[in-house]
């Protein structure tokens, strides 16, 4: 990686200078991806700044990143060196059966040519190639919330999402994503890939297996090749930052949260206080604080007038 300024943010395309949540969000795809990745060939589709592509082309045997924006592509080279194209996700600058692997995270929305996008990433990926897409769940992101995303020109429901996509390939498995808070145990020898176990609980300590939440983002594996998708070998995949920065900004959050109970209590009881000074005697304390206010602004006059 070179030096190279900032791509700005923009509030919908991340860059790896964004932090906390949405960092989590994007980086765990990838980090998804990339055990997919070794010593294959890999276009990441909608690549944005690049950070992405520059990740995978790690572990790929060649990793090329696309995308419409021809300052994002630029930037791309420049920081990240390797191939970065111009090009549109809906008509691909790339021969039949070009790469092993192809990721596309969070871009579908951002399309109303949704279709033709997946009729080309079935075009580009060899007979045995994988799809790695993403795309909100409409349910949870917008109509939970009541948020409307302006950037997103057309987002889907679950059952939208794999109809869609099963128009284009045979075989997928759905993986949900959502941020959470989680408590984790772990063997000291624990391998990457071992066995684990997910266990939530409810308000009534009743326990349910797996996470019991709605997912707020699907993740698809797609193929034409049942193998492809029977490679991924993987029910529950946990990501976290050695410098838990989510952590550290909810302890951040909760210290000023009750610094700020703290002062507001004080100043309600000082409030209380005052309602029990005679009217009077509050009013000649306000007037002798303004006289203190006063004198003090005129002594200083003369100081800065001394010196």
């Amino acid at each position: 990686m070179t030096e190279t300024p900032v791509l700005e943010f923009t509030g919908e395309r991340f860059t790896p200078e964004c932090v906390r949540e949405i960092w989590y969000e994007h980086m765990h795809r990838y980090a998804f991806a990339a055990r997919l990745a070794a010593g294959r060939r890999v276009l990441d589709a909608a690549c944005g700044e690049g950070y992405g592509t520059a990740l995978l082309g790690r572990l790929a045997a060649a990793a090329t990143g696309v995308d419409i924006d021809t300052t994002a592509v630029v930037h791309a080279r420049r920081r990240y060196g390797g191939n970065f194209v111009r090009g549109s996700v809906s008509r691909l600058p790339f021969a039949d059966r070009s790469f092993d692997l192809v990721t596309s995270f969070e871009t579908i929305e951002h399309l109303a040519a949704q279709r033709e996008m997946l009729a080309e990433f079935r075009r580009v990926l060899a007979a045995d190639g994988l799809l790695l897409v993403s795309s909100p769940d409409k349910g949870e992101y917008s109509d939970a919330t009541g948020y409307r995303n302006p950037d997103h020109v057309r987002e889907l429901y679950r059952h939208e999402f794999i109809a869609l996509l099963k128009e284009q390939f045979g075989h997928l498995r759905l993986y949900s994503q959502r941020l959470q808070f989680h408590s984790l145990i772990s063997a000291e020898d624990a391998a990457a890939e071992g066995p684990c176990h997910v266990v939530c609980m409810d308000q009534d300590q009743q326990l349910h297996a797996g996470t019991a939440q709605r997912a707020m983002y699907w993740l698809a594996a797609c193929s034409n090749s049942p193998e492809a998708v029977q490679r991924l070998q993987c029910d529950y995949a946990l990501f976290a930052d050695t410098g838990q920065s989510i952590f550290q900004h909810y302890n951040y959050a909760v210290r000023r949260y009750l610094q700020n109970e703290q002062l507001l209590a004080r100043r309600d009881a000082r409030i209380a206080e005052l309602e029990r000074i005679p009217p009077w005697l509050a009013k000649a304390a306000i007037a002798l604080g303004a006289l203190q206010r006063g004198i003090q602004r005129r002594l200083a006059r003369r100081g800065d007038g001394a010196a």
